[in-house]
């Protein structure tokens, strides 16, 4: 009896060191971003890209063998529930994320990470989340100081407004994109009558539009996300109010569209490529559709590359030294489902360019 209670005994301990061995076998990498909130929206293409990335290379044998597991955390784009992510990233022993997704939630988010020697690879625009000189945080995304100008720039040359207004959500994305938009514009001579900001979670831009209507504002930038300038939109054309609107990469979502109705159509948008046509990318098409996701976003492409990045630099110097990790990343270009990437001292990407697009009303974009 006491031998057949020792054996069942170290059968359960042989099963539990299997476990922890099966267990310390797999790499977590942390998918950090909003499920939650008015822009869960983009978390959503942030998370199904990194499950992509993960099931295809699992499915090709992983990193050396081990398989990667994805740990997902919701930050709901909020800087103080992105701090306690961080903080509970660390307390997982998690060694990479792909995220944050919004400026405002990755700026604190990283400065854990950072102290922490956390590799985070994020598609978050705003300049100074970079310009800290951290060692351990990359993008798979142009600047605003890129996008704003890009904006600014097709602006005066192609559109040539006689008076602009632009607006901005009082958030480090939108403000930040806003400004950018702002300088472009006036350093090339274009009117910019107004420069204002709207509170995220407005519902009511009434006295926002008939203010804008006095001023003959035949041209409305707007910087921030989708909820904001849907209803905008909509209010706008309910009051008759009908200038050439535009925006950034965070309101080309489809939601929009829903929100603004055939208000929408027309709105001028700058977004990454569709990286979604590319005949190289039809593995993840292909899986993405057969889960029922869409694979147009641009932050689904973001966040594949993001995940393939970090799997190339393991595979060459392993996955237990993120700074090693972080090393490689800076000293070599990686082929990624958006082309080849290489990143400067900062962790920014070098030569990435923002494109021009139409959105319509059905939720679709054509490039200009």
């Amino acid at each position: 009896m006491k031998l057949w209670k020792r054996t069942l005994t170290g059968l359960a301990v042989g099963l539990c060191l299997s476990s922890a061995l099966q267990a310390a076998e797999t790499i977590k990498i942390a998918i950090a971003g909003p499920q939650s909130g008015s822009v869960a929206q983009y978390g959503e293409m942030q998370f199904n890209g990194v499950h992509a990335a993960i099931d295809l290379i699992n499915k090709a044998g992983g990193v050396k063998g081990k398989m990667l597991e994805a740990v997902e955390y919701d930050d709901a784009c909020e800087p103080k529930q992105a701090v306690a992510v961080a903080n509970k990233v660390v307390n997982d022993g998690v060694q990479y994320v792909v995220g944050h997704l919004c400026s405002g939630s990755t700026q604190p988010a990283t400065d854990v990470y950072e102290d922490e020697g956390i590799l985070a690879v994020t598609c978050s625009t705003n300049p100074s989340i970079t310009e800290r000189g951290f060692r351990y945080i990359f993008r798979t995304i142009g600047l605003d100081s890129a996008q704003g100008p890009t904006a600014g720039k097709y602006i005066a040359e192609h559109l040539k407004p006689k008076r602009v207004a632009v607006i901005h959500d009082k958030q480090q994305y939108g403000e930040g994109i806003a400004s950018s938009v702002k300088s472009t514009l006036e350093s090339m001579g274009v009117n910019v009558v107004a420069f204002e900001g709207v509170t995220a979670g407005d519902k009511d831009f009434s006295s926002l539009i008939a203010k804008l209507k006095k001023e003959n504002v035949d041209l409305v930038y707007y910087g921030g996300y989708h909820p904001e300038l849907g209803l905008i939109l909509r209010q706008s054309n309910d009051a008759g109010f009908k200038p050439q609107f535009m925006g950034p990469e965070a309101v080309g979502n489809k939601e929009i569209s829903s929100i603004a109705g055939p208000a929408s159509e027309g709105l001028i948008v700058t977004l990454p490529a569709r990286y979604d046509l590319n005949e190289s990318n039809a593995d993840v098409v292909a899986l993405m559709k057969s889960k029922g996701q869409d694979p147009t976003g641009p932050f689904v492409w973001t966040s594949v590359a993001a995940v393939q990045s970090l799997v190339e630099a393991m595979n060459k110097v392993g996955d237990g030294d993120t700074e090693k990790v972080a090393d490689y990343l800076r000293e070599n270009t990686i082929n990624t489902s958006m082309g080849p990437l290489t990143w400067d001292d900062k962790g920014d990407l070098e030569g990435f360019e923002f494109g021009l697009f139409t959105w319509h009303q059905d939720g679709t974009s054509t490039p200009l």
